[in-house]
């Protein structure tokens, strides 16, 4: 057999050539791409944990989009696949949005405030696949981070046609087949269903359907709430830009986010009028309140609040038309009240060590109401009662889920001989 004649190193070079390093050529992740399915929830989730790896979002970064058509009778289809719901809705002749071309791809708009990238690519697990085995001698693995349930065939289906080229993350429970990914990473309360607690509360003939039925294997990463953008850096950012309007405000300034009910975390009117009695209760001990609301807010519970406080010189109220607040009010708050029913905007506030009342939670049923256990089991949030004193700071370890996340990431990586490239 005729000898393999490594190539010589350069001159004044001492050690194994590069692409033999740990981190080298082959081994070295310097892209990622992510899929989102067009939610701010999971998709910030995506984000945050390339910002985490110090991949950040730039040029060498791609975001595509797995979208289900939207509007009249498809909202009724969120259950069916999503690859079937197009097809039924291109039989049906409903077209929704607008599309373009760009370098053969199709691209759709996106909301700047979410990701900072102007195009979105419609995300295909073969063209991503194909991209990735003949770009890999000369750039290395691919990073394939996805979130949310209708990403979940396209990056599977990346990692079965590119296995020896990417490193797939999937971002929240896939409910199946979690060896179709190096690594899924998920909140404690989705393994929920297998307590005792849950259990009782199980049908026999429905115990087959509920998901998961088995502990979480070893590519499995459990958190305690979502992962998000909110970092030191984030927040340093927006404690700059936003100086100028929340700087001046009267301290102590309370933070009020409102979100949506949901199946799980259920309310309604009369949630508000409570939140709007125990705000005026509390009012003596604040020296500013600002209320913001989110996409999925009722206008019966928006329309409650903003009647009862619109005309308090101590309340700002956010009407979704200037530039969203939200990081502002994570950098410059001194306390916050949040509805039960988000778990992002709770693992938000919970990042920044700062005291955390949540309104609700007795309204959470399954996997929430145990993920609002776990909450105040780590002492990170407290039922908002109307009595407190907003003056009153108290303190704990704030939860860190995005990096210990990251952290995660990279020791897997290693095991497969590859890293982050810094």
């Amino acid at each position: 057999m005729r000898p393999i004649r490594l190539p010589e190193p350069p001159s004044g070079f001492s050690g194994l050539p590069e692409i033999f390093d740990a981190g080298g050529v082959y081994g070295a992740i310097k892209r990622a791409i992510i899929i989102g399915n067009g939610f701010a929830g999971s998709e910030n989730q995506s984000i945050g944990l390339v910002r985490a790896l110090g991949l950040g979002l730039s040029r060498h970064h791609s975001f595509y989009r797995v979208t289900r058509p939207r509007g009249g009778i498809n909202e009724w289809l969120h259950w069916v696949p999503v690859s079937l719901h197009k097809k039924l809705d291109y039989v049906m002749k409903r077209i929704i949005g607008y599309q373009v071309m760009v370098n053969g791809q199709k691209v759709m708009p996106l909301f700047s405030q979410t990701t900072g990238l102007s195009d979105v690519l419609e995300a295909d697990a073969n063209h991503i696949a194909k991209m990735a085995r003949e770009t890999f001698d000369k750039d290395g693995p691919l990073l394939v981070v996805a979130s949310g349930r209708d990403t979940i065939s396209v990056s599977s289906s990346i990692k079965r046609l590119a296995p020896e080229n990417v490193f797939v993350v999937q971002i929240q429970h896939p409910r199946s087949h979690l060896n179709r990914f190096d690594l899924v990473i998920t909140p404690r309360h989705d393994y929920y269903p297998l307590t005792p607690h849950a259990q009782e509360q199980i049908p026999w003939f429905l115990c087959r359907w509920i998901t998961p039925r088995e502990p979480p294997g070893r590519n499995v990463v459990l958190t305690v709430g979502a992962l998000h953008q909110v970092d030191s850096a984030a927040l340093r950012s927006a404690a700059s830009a936003w100086h100028d309007e929340l700087a001046p405000l009267p301290k102590p300034l309370l933070v009020v986010n409102v979100g949506g009910p949901t199946s799980n975390c259920p309310y309604g009117a009369d949630l508000a009028m409570q939140l709007a009695t125990m705000l005026r209760n509390i009012l003596w001990s604040c020296g500013s309140i600002r209320i913001s609301f989110s996409r999925r807010t009722p206008e019966k519970v928006s329309n409650i609040l903003v009647r009862e406080f619109s005309g308090n010189q101590k309340v700002y109220i956010w009407d979704g038309e200037d530039r969203n607040p939200h990081m502002g009010h994570l950098a410059w708050a001194d306390a916050f009240v949040i509805t039960a029913d988000s778990v992002s905007m709770l693992s938000e506030a919970c990042s920044t060590g700062k005291p955390v009342y949540v309104i609700g939670a007795e309204r959470c049923t399954w996997k929430f109401a145990d993920f609002q256990k776990s909450l105040q089991e780590r002492g990170v949030a407290r039922p908002f009662t109307g009595k407190e004193d907003i003056s009153e700071s108290w303190s704990y370890s704030p939860l860190n889920d995005t990096t210990e996340a990251a952290n995660c990431v990279n020791m897997a990586l290693a095991q497969r001989g590859w890293s982050i490239h810094r």
